[in-house]
């Protein structure tokens, strides 16, 4: 039987390479007193940056450093802890470094708030000359947020409460994960925990009692306290709305999207787009049931493969020569670079006691644009996993080496295209090179869910979120029955006519992680959307479109989103690029049609 190591048992090769931030943990320290020294030199320019572009300068120049220095130091701390969650020196590392950085944003709250009150005049003078080349563009940024930016006294209690600002989100996940007991479910005569974690698993057992069972319990468990989770969620809901009312946006939605120049009508849109398409997701959901030959179809059978997984055992070497030739469109520099430090240091490549689930990309100006991966070698997904990460890192590293530090930084709406656009490269070159019918079939229905899941179903929840902050905004309370009824209406108009639902289904709108960092899970359906066009254009153009798209991943923050797609070749603004997306999740249902 296959045991899974401990953190110090895994070898070398296998982890990342944390020296590309801190040669050693003593190398560390130095770096987190360092925040604390660099923040007094920031505090030297304290009402001084209008007495002369002299001053600005050497404010932007102290401010810069202090947070390049930080980035590194959270990012070491939380890369450790990530990768040992059990290990108390690393919890301690990351605790350490949160401190120090939420210490330095109160003390330096007054730095917005007076960069804004320097004479429109005298800074667009100053910003125009060489000297604040690698400062112009943060500077615009800040100053588009104008409007909002409060007193210097009312910006640091803003910053002061940003902590307990979070306490329902952490409370939502205490409760979840430590303190609900789910029980157990029988498989196989052996009784199996059911927790949030191996809720998946069991959605995915090809036993329908066993699904059944799972679920009820699961939302039977949920609906127990189903007072207390509507209270954290509408207090999340308040905090959202206290924070649009003290700077005086017009609404939640207005707010979220203002930083980023992305106008409510894209969101807007995107729900729109998804509704008018609503037909062809219920016919595939026809052909799900009919897949499954059940008379009836339930919200437990959702999560079921489609088809049949295919077995294919692929190892860490061979799914980064797969990357390398699946993404062959986009250049030997690309795929050189990805490959070269997916096998040398950038990945945490497999799973480890205590490593955290899952996987992201985590890049900072300095170091690695690294990766955590648990990478599986009879799972396929897997492929398509380190082909996401792979493109987040990316697109982190055009950034780095395209931009000052100030302005690298690219926004999640940006962020999502660079990492899915990878993910439709790989199954394209796989389904090209599928050796079968089922094997074809087994993509095919694996593309299909991942557009559901990422185009639809992010979607529905952001009309959620979308629906549940307007009516607080329009003066209805949020409470257990009214959350319950918005989503319970959105499960029947996004599933149709063939889903029969349980009395608690609309329990899952009450569990959902992401409605805790508001309006934020539409950037997943933007970016399916426009990641497609863009491969489409680019597997299909020539090098000017591929230089376009190079545009895009070397933009990091020096442009808002909507232009910097639309230099890649794709308009956000319209609902152009979601329709194309939905119009290709149509034909995928076609052919899936026919071959099952």
């Amino acid at each position: 039987m296959k045991t899974i190591p401990l953190r110090k048992d895994v070898p070398a090769k296998d982890k990342w390479d944390l020296t590309s931030l801190f040669k050693t943990d003593e190398d560390w320290e130095k770096g987190l007193a360092q925040i604390e020294a660099d923040t007094a030199e920031v505090l030297k320019y304290e009402g001084k940056l209008a007495d002369s572009k002299e001053s600005l300068l050497g404010a932007l120049k102290a401010y810069e450093k202090l947070w390049l220095n930080a980035e590194i130091v959270s990012n070491y701390a939380s890369l450790m802890h990530n990768a040992d969650e059990s290990d108390q020196e690393a919890l301690d590392k990351e605790g350490r470094a949160e401190m120090a950085v939420v210490k330095a944003s109160s003390q330096l709250a007054f730095f917005d708030t007076q960069l804004i009150a320097v004479p429109d005049d005298k800074i667009n003078e100053w910003i125009n000359t060489p000297e604040f080349a690698d400062y112009r563009i943060y500077i615009q940024k800040v100053l588009w947020q104008k409007p909002y930016i409060l007193s210097e006294k009312e910006e640091r209690i803003m910053s002061l409460q940003s902590e307990p600002s979070g306490t329902a989100h952490k409370t939502f996940s205490i409760l979840e994960n430590l303190e609900l007991d789910f029980g157990t479910v029988k498989v196989k005569g052996q009784k199996v925990p059911l927790t949030p974690t191996t809720w998946s698993q069991f959605m995915q057992n090809p036993k329908r009692s066993v699904r059944r069972k799972a679920y009820q319990q699961f939302y039977n468990t949920f609906e127990k306290c189903q007072n207390t989770l509507a209270s954290l969620y509408a207090g999340s809901v308040a905090q959202d709305i206290f924070e649009t009312r003290a700077r005086g946006y017009n609404s939640s939605l207005e707010r979220a999207l203002y930083g980023n120049k992305v106008p409510v009508e894209v969101y807007k849109n995107l729900i729109d787009t998804v509704h008018r398409n609503l037909p062809t997701l219920h016919r595939y959901y026809r052909v799900f049931q009919k897949a499954l030959g059940t008379k009836d179809f339930r919200h437990y059978d959702v999560y079921m493969p489609l088809v049949k997984k295919c077995k294919k055992h692929t190892t860490y070497e061979e799914a980064v020569e797969i990357c390398r030739n699946a993404l062959a469109p986009l250049g030997k520099e690309y795929t050189d670079t990805l490959c070269n430090g997916l096998l040398n240091g950038w990945a945490d490549r497999y799973e480890n006691k205590g490593k955290r689930s899952g996987a992201f990309s985590s890049g900072c100006y300095i170091g690695y644009p690294y990766i955590l991966l648990n990478y599986k070698e009879d799972v396929i997904r897997d492929v398509f996993t380190m082909a996401h990460e792979g493109g987040h890192s990316m697109h982190s590293w055009y950034s780095v080496h395209n931009n000052p530090f100030m302005q690298y930084n690219y926004t999640i709406f940006e962020a999502e295209v660079a990492s899915t656009f990878n993910e439709e490269l790989v199954f394209q070159y796989l389904l090209k090179n599928a050796k079968s019918k089922d094997e074809k079939a087994y993509l095919l229905s694996m593309r299909a869910g991942d557009i559901l899941a990422t185009l639809h179903r992010q979607t529905m929840f952001a009309e959620f979120e979308l629906k549940t902050h307007e009516a607080v905004e329009n003066g209805t309370p949020l409470n257990a029955q009214v959350l319950r009824k918005i989503y319970r209406e959105l499960l029947e108009q996004y599933f149709g006519p063939t889903m029969t639902f349980e009395s608690n289904s609309d329990m899952e709108g009450l569990r959902i992680p992401h409605f805790y960092s508001a309006f934020y899970v539409y950037k997943y359906a933007t970016g399916i959307s426009a990641a497609m066009a863009l491969a489409d254009r680019v597997t299909n153009g020539g090098d000017a479109e591929r230089e376009d798209y190079f545009k895009f991943l070397k933009s990091g923050g020096s442009r808002y989103p909507i232009e910097s797609l639309k230099v890649a070749g794709v308009d956000m603004a319209s609902s152009e690029p979601v329709q194309k997306a939905l119009d290709r999740f149509e034909q995928i249902v076609d052919e899936l049609e026919k071959l099952l």
